[in-house]
């Protein structure tokens, strides 16, 4: 995080920000403003690599706002340092509304606990939607023998599990953390470069288990070359119903999402801020978009802006436990 110091300025900036942004709009009625909204070309900062289900959600809904709002709406992936560059990007952007960054929640509930400091502060940016949330898969090799979340659990108190994840302070390794501390069982976390690589070293056998995105997991479980133990989320997963939730299995302290957010520069006008907010409850309410939204194993949230922020605070304060019981820091 910034140090205190840093955050007098910060508050300047905003403010300055903010009275930029009014002088902009040129005192136009709330109502005018948010009509005239946007007039240029928006960009979607994704703060992830291509391809993943980040980058494919803010593709489909870059395509639904263009035709709604009758604008570009482009995508620019911005990824590295846990998702914190391209958070960067964002924060620092002019309060206008055309700079929109599409965002997994863990820049803002995991990494500041993680990480010795930060380029922004969470409260940098304000959320204009929780999109969507996902659960995760829990998976181990056929050489575990373990066809139930509670043997795992008996398997990890006895002796410690060796468990991928794509990075420290991803989703996988706070899971994973999580099923520890809860549990008692003893789990040795092994990070790789991404979520392919900690699929592909639970199916060679390299490491025991994982708790990763269902997607991934899905062809090798179907292959038999991975058993599916139980997913994260509150439901079943349309994916692979057959695989009980976590509290099924009468662990449910193990739930555990990923949220997909939508967020803008803190001093975005609130006229445009209820523009994007309108526009992307209607993209996540068609039919074809919440087809393509189930085929990642998203659940669609469409929250506003409070309730999304309200989420994020109470995610933030639960993984704060975490990681102080388990030390769990960045590279």
């Amino acid at each position: 995080m910034q140090q205190p110091s840093d955050r007098p300025s910060r508050r300047r900036r905003a403010m300055l920000a903010a009275a930029t942004a009014s002088a902009a709009l040129g005192g136009m009625p709330a109502a005018r403003a948010q009509e005239s909204y946007p007039r240029k070309t928006v960009r979607l900062i994704v703060n992830f690599p291509p391809g993943g289900p980040l980058d494919i959600l803010a593709r489909t809904l870059a395509e639904e706002l263009q035709e709604a709002l009758g604008q570009p709406f482009v995508v620019e992936n911005k990824p590295g340092a846990g998702g914190n560059i391209g958070v960067d990007v964002a924060a620092k952007a002019p309060p206008d509304g055309y700079t929109v960054l599409i965002s997994i929640d863990t820049p803002f509930t995991i990494n500041p606990g993680v990480y010795k400091s930060l380029p922004f502060e969470p409260e940098d940016l304000k959320p204009v939607m929780s999109l969507a949330s996902s659960g995760l898969m829990i998976a181990v090799h056929p050489s575990v023998h373990a066809t139930d979340l509670p043997t795992l659990v008996a398997k990890g108190r006895q002796d410690t599990l060796a468990f991928s994840n794509a990075g420290n302070g991803s989703p996988g390794h706070m899971a994973a953390s999580i099923l520890a501390s809860a549990t008692g069982a003893e789990v040795n976390h092994i990070l790789y470069k991404g979520n392919a690589p900690a699929v592909l070293a639970v199916v060679s056998g390299e490491v025991q288990g994982g708790i990763l995105a269902t997607p991934g997991f899905l062809p090798q479980v179907k292959a038999g070359k991975v058993i599916a133990v139980a997913v994260t989320s509150p439901r079943r997963s349309p994916l692979a119903p057959e695989v009980p939730t976590v509290a099924e299995a009468g662990l449910p302290d193990l739930g555990f999402e990923v949220l997909y957010d939508a967020l803008v520069p803190a001093a975005t006008p609130q006229p445009i801020v209820d523009r994007l907010a309108t526009a992307l409850a209607a993209a996540l309410a068609r039919e074809g978009v919440r087809k393509r939204m189930a085929s990642l194993d998203m659940d669609v949230l469409a929250e506003p802006g409070e309730a999304a922020r309200q989420r994020l605070a109470r995610l933030r304060d639960r993984y704060a436990k975490t990681i102080a019981a388990t030390g769990m820091r960045a590279e």
